[in-house]
């Protein structure tokens, strides 16, 4: 693909933006912008805006997320955030402005729809079309979704968890829950507080889940040593966590995810299930790399579960290679 034609697939996340072109991921950065909070300038944006986390004086820089549960919350700064990210992906002095198919959560409304491919083409797109994220899912974890048989997609993003059964291109039935890999840090945050009156914050409690972080108790334990702040003392101090007291903090959030899993399976009409205990459930997202969530979903709802093997990419790769599929564009057309 030249000049002339750059197709992009967005998976725009709550905690990261993903850009996919000619087979592979272009993109890769965190959703955050720091902003200055006397005028609202902004400082920085993606990976150097990460970094400012919890490490600035919030009186006077604050680091934002201008998407919410995966729908925009602040759309100007979505929209300078998207305008940043497609310069880096296409160049800044461009002569023809890239085609973007955009993942949005399955049920958002129209006015958040439209919010969503506003952004795009304020940012400089040339054309947006927008694709329900489960079926961008499944189409990037390589599931056959034009085929009559039913394939069922778990998308486990930052602030939104999808369930979607999906057959002949469609989503037949759909659940959203609003937690995901965020709700999981608020979780370890709220759990080390309680078990040891210690105050991390969110870049700690994301390193305990990706180094030790697991849904089931593993066979071999790990433990790390995380800093924070006494809540008594207000004194730096080190503790010890292991990988059962994380299990143990994300106890109520997977319970959540199961719950929307449950949900579509207890919907589904009987010969789409049956094809689902045949094929299992396929788990996407950020969230699925969690160590033994796969297991732990196969025991909450009997039904074999298998992580995808591009799990954390299986959104954008979808996207974009929708927009490579004449049948999946006339159903986008008519459906999204």
């Amino acid at each position: 693909m030249g000049l002339l034609d750059k197709k992009l697939g967005l998976d725009l996340g709550t905690v990261n933006v993903l850009i996919y072109e000619n087979e592979q991921i272009v993109l890769q950065e965190p959703s955050l912008v720091a902003l200055t909070v006397e005028d609202e300038r902004i400082v920085e944006i993606g990976q150097p805006a990460r970094e400012m986390l919890g490490r600035v004086d919030e009186e006077d820089i604050q680091v934002v997320r201008p998407l919410r549960d995966g729908v925009i919350a602040d759309y100007e700064v979505t929209e300078a955030m998207l305008r940043h990210f497609f310069n880096k992906v296409a160049g800044r002095i461009r002569l023809f402005k890239p085609t973007v198919m955009v993942s949005v959560p399955f049920g958002v409304t129209s006015v958040e729809k439209r919010a969503v491919h506003e952004a795009c083409i304020a940012a400089g797109a040339r054309e947006a079309f927008l694709i329900w994220e489960p079926l961008a899912a499944a189409i990037g974890a390589g599931l056959p979704v034009g085929t009559p048989a039913g394939d069922m997609v778990v998308n486990v993003g930052g602030g939104i968890t999808e369930a979607a059964v999906i057959t002949m291109n469609n989503i037949v039935r759909a659940e959203s829950g609003r937690v995901g890999g965020l709700r999981h840090d608020e979780a370890i945050i709220s759990y080390i507080r309680r078990k040891y009156n210690l105050s991390i914050g969110q870049p700690t409690a994301e390193a305990v889940k990706i180094q030790i972080g697991a849904a089931v108790a593993p066979a071999e334990e790990m433990t790390m040593e995380i800093q924070g702040r006494d809540n008594v003392s207000g004194l730096p101090r080190t503790v010890t966590v292991s990988t059962g007291e994380v299990v143990e903090a994300l106890t109520e959030p997977l319970a959540m995810i199961a719950g929307v899993v449950k949900s579509v399976l207890g919907t589904t009409p009987p010969e789409l299930a049956s094809d689902i205990i045949d094929r299992g459930i396929v788990l996407t997202g950020g969230g699925a790399l969690l160590r033994g969530i796969d297991q732990y979903l196969t025991r909450e709802t009997g039904v074999p579960v298998y992580r995808a093997d591009n799990a954390m990419i299986a959104v954008a790769t979808g996207a974009g290679r929708a927009l490579e599929d004449p049948a999946i564009l006339r159903r986008i057309a008519q459906a999204v």
